[in-house]
């Protein structure tokens, strides 16, 4: 089972893949938690180019293909191998990023965009897409204050800086690709509290399991 976790900054991503990954233990699973950008040796490498506020004059092709390589690289040395091994894995973003943040974000087609992707993950699509929603104000509240406490609002803040404009537009975007993929997404509201979300996150989860 591949089930990955999308949305703007601040949604909560990584706290509900911890509650998830708990739950699956708990289930008699051991899950494999990963994350994009990131989530191989190049793929670190690639992160802290991306993040990073000293690479705010990377043009747009440029960043699409950065997470393009990333991607490819991700897939192929983490993600397949542990699908083929029969085990889950939970990923912070994944493909769907791409298409929202360059295509409805930097203004970049999106049809492309997906074109792109499937090249990409080589055939490896998720089962499931959480879409953790909320207002773009909160989430970025939430986002500028875990990167200020955890002190990586330098090295991880590109987007954060980004304008509310700018964050809206994924959310929009987001919400749209969600609605054009409804056998792949489920929307969650991210606004409630933890626990709350997980209720949401796990039910979704537990419906995919029982098939």
């Amino acid at each position: 089972m591949f089930v990955t976790f999308e949305g703007i900054e601040g949604t909560g991503k990584s706290t509900q893949i911890t509650l998830l990954a708990d739950w699956l233990r708990a289930r008699g699973q051991e899950p494999v938690i990963t994350r994009e950008p990131g989530g191989s040796r190049l793929g670190g490498e690639l992160r802290r180019i991306l993040l990073s506020m000293e690479s705010t004059d990377i043009t747009g092709p440029a960043e699409l293909f950065l997470y393009l390589a990333d991607r490819a690289q991700h897939v192929a040395t983490l993600i397949k191998p542990a699908l083929d091994q029969g085990k889950t894995v939970l990923s912070d973003r994944f493909a769907d990023s791409t298409v929202v943040y360059q295509g409805y974000g930097r203004g970049l087609d999106p049809k492309l965009l997906h074109a792109f992707n499937d090249v990409a993950v080589a055939g490896s699509w998720p089962d499931l897409t959480i879409l953790l929603d909320i207002d773009p104000e909160v989430g970025l509240r939430r986002a500028l204050a875990r990167n200020l406490a955890g002190g990586t609002h330098r090295s991880e803040g590109r987007f954060e800086a980004e304008h509310l404009e700018f964050h809206h537009r994924i959310r929009e975007g987001y919400l749209a690709w969600a609605a054009l993929h409804p056998g792949r997404f489920r929307v969650v509201d991210a606004g409630g509290s933890p626990d709350e979300v997980f209720g949401a996150v796990r039910g979704h989860v537990a419906a995919l399991l029982e098939g």
